[in-house]
């Protein structure tokens, strides 16, 4: 195995220097650094990374909760952070939940007391809860892509999904559409909200029929749920789905009843992942900036504020219009 003393000789340089270069406490010159660099490269050194933890009392690793990796919008962000924290010469330590509360609990109880640098949390499904598991936490928690109410005392990177839903609203009313429907995930109500916002806006009340919940976020579960709501409200010109996969289903089932999307029946969907391409039709889709949210992340628990700093980024959505929506017949 190649040590440190190795790569020091070959590079002509004290173990100290050789030390300085791969930890990064003490600058040291660029001629040197270079000189260092490269007989690592050359022997193939490999820092052992559990003595420079003890020494530096970093561990260069950043722990990051996913509900689920199966889905595009988690997925991205999961890339994101890890292209992040490799710039910084960070490691990812990844979680999932799996939609599981005991699991989620399981997992903040040791990562609590684990040797990583900081944790982000990104989505608030089975975790809200569990949150004061981290109250006495060594390292800096960030939370992201939060849609539940905001708890205190954590910096909070997330995107304002009551506007994403005004978005879609705002667009359907300038095609003309009243007679709408929203088919919506359990945990997506601020979604559903600002779309009868916008409704509300102009002067249309949708009523509380009008926004059904797919108990299953599934194709399966938007599927049966899109298809008795356009059976109980055959009036209905547009629907809204919180999220792709239900805006795919209510896709299908339009055309089960024999309903041409976009002519008889406008859909736009929301997250604008490479799921809603399934339904053979490009989706108006409000497109949320998942990526520029994962960055800020990262951003905020490598660079902390201040003790007692309150900080609370809201990112904008937009609406990318695709071919899903025309107006109201």
């Amino acid at each position: 195995m190649v040590t440190m003393q190795d790569v020091a000789e070959r590079a002509g340089v004290t173990k100290q220097t050789v030390s300085n270069v791969v930890t990064g406490r003490v600058a040291v010159r660029p001629a040197t650094e270079a000189r260092v660099r490269a007989a690592i490269a050359e022997l193939g050194y490999v820092p052992n990374l559990v003595a420079r933890s003890l020494a530096t009392g970093s561990s260069r690793t950043v722990g990051l909760f996913v509900p689920t990796v199966s889905v595009p919008f988690y997925a991205d962000v999961v890339e994101e952070v890890e292209d992040a924290l490799e710039e910084r010469g960070y490691r990812l330590l990844l979680c999932t939940t799996r939609l599981d509360g005991e699991r989620a609990r399981r997992h903040l109880a040791a990562l609590a007391s684990r040797s990583v640098d900081a944790l982000l949390i990104a989505g608030d499904q089975d975790l809200t809860g569990h949150l004061p598991l981290l109250a006495d936490a060594r390292f800096p928690v960030v939370l992201c892509a939060w849609e539940a109410a905001l708890p205190d005392g954590f910096p909070v990177v997330t995107v304002d999904y009551e506007h994403g839903g005004h978005l879609a609203g705002r667009h359907l009313r300038a095609l003309g559409h009243e007679r709408a429907l929203v088919l919506a995930s359990p945990a997506h109500t601020v979604r559903a909200a600002g779309f009868r916002r916008a409704f509300r806006e102009d002067g249309v009340e949708l009523p509380d029929d009008a926004v059904r919940t797919a108990a299953e976020p599934t194709f399966r579960g938007g599927f049966a749920v899109a298809l008795d709501a356009l059976r109980d409200r055959p009036e209905t010109t547009a629907v809204f789905a919180t999220h792709d996969v239900l805006a795919v289903a209510a896709v299908e089932a339009a055309r089960s009843l024999g309903r041409a999307v976009p002519d008889d029946l406008s859909v736009v969907a929301h997250d604008d992942t490479p799921a809603g391409l399934l339904s053979g039709t490009a989706l108006t889709s409000v497109t949320l900036p998942k990526r520029a949210m994962a960055r800020q992340a990262v951003d905020l628990a490598l660079a902390p504020a201040a003790p007692g700093t309150a900080v609370s980024r809201l990112l904008l959505p937009t609406l990318t219009p695709g071919d899903s929506t025309a107006p109201a017949r």
